[in-house]
């Protein structure tokens, strides 16, 4: 297993078995906070992180990336997984994958069904960090690329919502999605001049496509 750490320029932005002993001895974090514009200012699991005050010292994602890392490695170790874990920081925003070097699906347990396991990991890696550091962290979790695999059907999924939109002049439901994915489709839909927002709860909270 090999770590590369890479510090890039600022880039457009973008959000359980078993498990080391930081994990279970973190106490509770917030979810995937959201900026203003996303609409996403009446989702309750994202709300602590609005209220709360995040400090990101200047090297803060270089150090986070690192406990990340090491515990992700401990967690493979653990499932007996073998994957290099690449380290980068976009924006002031921490980003780690855990790649096969051939490509292979021996990861996809570690994925689960439309990302659910993956972003369950995301969240006890940010617990990690939080109980290193006593920090919050933003830090994104990807495995074998699944992440921007999904942003790109979360982005063909928002062009039809939006064309339809624009032809019917009536409103676009789109399916049940973590505040991740939603905030990815807002910001798609920003981008086109409409108008976009949440609705529902818990596992059913969506994105709601309008023309004003």
């Amino acid at each position: 297993m090999s770590e590369n750490e890479t510090q890039l320029p600022q880039a457009d932005g973008a959000e359980q078995d078993t498990v080391p002993a930081a994990a279970e001895e973190a106490p509770a974090a917030a979810a995937e906070p959201v900026a203003p514009d996303s609409k996403e200012a009446g989702d309750d699991s994202e709300g602590a992180d609005q209220a709360a005050t995040e400090r990101v010292p200047a090297d803060g994602a270089t150090d986070e990336g690192d406990i990340a890392a090491d515990y992700l490695e401990e967690l493979l170790d653990i499932a007996d997984l073998d994957g290099d874990i690449d380290i980068e920081v976009r924006g002031g925003r921490t980003y780690v994958s855990i790649l096969t070097e051939d490509g292979g699906d021996e990861l996809d347990d570690l994925v689960g069904r439309d990302g659910e396991v993956l972003d369950a990991l995301q969240e006890l890696t940010r617990l990690a960090v939080l109980t290193a550091t006593g920090d919050r962290t933003r830090l994104v979790l990807d495995i074998s690329g699944h992440r921007d695999r999904r942003q790109s059907e979360l982005k063909q999924l928002a062009e039809d919502a939006i064309a339809k939109v624009q032809d019917r002049r009536e409103d676009v439901h789109l399916e049940p999605m973590s505040a991740y994915e939603r905030k990815i489709v807002h910001d798609f839909v920003a981008d086109s001049g409409l108008i976009s927002e949440s609705e529902g709860e818990g596992k059913r909270r969506h994105v709601v496509i309008s023309a004003s």
